[in-house]
This record gives C-alpha cells, sequence and structure tokens, in this order.
C-alpha cells in the first residue's frame, strides 16, 4: 500500500523517485515544495538479494567513464559504504578517502557540519547529511561524495526519529546537494545493511542525472 509520506517536488523524474525504495522524502534546493504531492512513493525494504559487490563494480564504471573520484562521509554505517567500494579491484583509480564521522564532534572537526544545525535538527537530520556531503567534498580531491546519518538502533530511536530512520545526501562540485530520508526495518545489521544499498543506489542516480 502507498502511505502518505512527505515528497518535495525535484527534478528528478516522478518515475526516478517510485522506483527508489524506502524513501520518505527528496529535498532538492531551488525547486519549489508542493505540499499537495502525496501517495507517490511506496515504503518498502531495500531488496535484500541485491547484491553490494554487484551495485559497487557499476558505481566504479560510472564514476570511471566520467574520471571523477569519490570521497564518502558515513556514521551509522561506520565504514561499510567505503569498504564495499573499495572491494573492487582498481578502486583507487575512482574512490579518494572516507570520513567515519561517529561522533558530533567528528562530524563538526572534520567536515564542518555547524553546531547550529546539529542542534536545531540533530546528527540525523537531511540538514547534517548535506552539510557532511558538501564538507567531504571540501575536504578531499573528489568530484562527488555521498553522505549518510541514521539510527540503527537497537536503541537511540524517537518517536519522531525511530530506529531505522536513516538520511542521506549526494553533492557533486557543479550542483546542489541532493537528500533523502527512508525508514528501514530489521535488526541492526539490516538496517545497516540497507543503508549501505540505498547509498550506492542514490549516488548511481546522481551520476547518471549529472549525464543528462
Amino acid at each position: 500500500m502507498f502511505k502518505h509520506l512527505p515528497v518535495i517536488v525535484s527534478r528528478v523524474s516522478i518515475a526516478t523517485i517510485a522506483r527508489l525504495p524506502g524513501i520518505r522524502s527528496i529535498f532538492v534546493p531551488g525547486e519549489p515544495r508542493n505540499e499537495g504531492v502525496t501517495n507517490l512513493v511506496q515504503h518498502t525494504e531495500a531488496n535484500p538479494s541485491e547484491s553490494l559487490a554487484a551495485l559497487s563494480v557499476r558505481v566504479g564504471d560510472a564514476l570511471r567513464q566520467r574520471r571523477w573520484k569519490l570521497v564518502i562521509a558515513e556514521s551509522c554505517t561506520g565504514g561499510w559504504v567505503a569498504q564495499s567500494i573499495t572491494s573492487v579491484s582498481g578502486s583507487s583509480g575512482w574512490f579518494d578517502r572516507g570520513f567515519i564521522t561517529y561522533s558530533d564532534e567528528s562530524k563538526q572537526e572534520l567536515l564542518g557540519v555547524s553546531a547550529d544545525t546539529l542542534a536545531r535538527n540533530g546528527a540525523v537530520s537531511e540538514q547534517a547529511a548535506r552539510e557532511m556531503a558538501t564538507g567531504a567534498l571540501r575536504a578531499s580531491h573528489a568530484d562527488i561524495s555521498l553522505a549518510v546519518t541514521g539510527i540503527a538502533g537497537p536503541g537511540g530511536g524517537t518517536p519522531d526519529k525511530p530506529v531505522g530512520t536513516v538520511c542521506f545526501a549526494w553533492a557533486d562540485n557543479g550542483s546542489a546537494p541532493r537528500s533523502i530520508t527512508c525508514h528501514f526495518t530489521g535488526d541492526r545489521h539490516e538496517i545497516r545493511r540497507q543503508s549501505v544499498l540505498r547509498a550506492l543506489k542514490g549516488l548511481l542516480t546522481a551520476l547518471a542525472e549529472r549525464q543528462r
């Protein structure tokens, strides 16, 4: 069934959005919010049978074709996205570096996430994810970044941000950052695994959009 989920109209087509599982909201700066748009996205889990290895190969191919390098900023996934990327032979050709910024202090010190953003929105927020993504770009020699921050559980959830809430952002040097919030189910391992899948799929989408 479709739930009434918050959706912000973006340059990404509705068909593209609808193919991405688990999405609760999408933000693209510069686009007007349309409060009347609902029932567009199905709230589902990422397909557990999808291969992280296959996605990582596709990401590497897409980056190599553009001659771009990637930087990653991770919180709840603890380096799992970077591990997946670097498991592919030759990844030094498209992977620049990764930041594991688990604490609020590390997000501020290494990525420049503002204390005000953390105080107002929390570390698990699209605002924080966007600042993580743009900060990672500034602190690297990469062309595109992805950031992930969330609550993998089993503790730490709240009514507003339950366990399984994960925020993502992707940024490059030629456009404003994009971000989404997803809600995953399962135990800590499964939530983190689904987060890695979504991060890689979102990166492929971002790369494809930049080629248009």
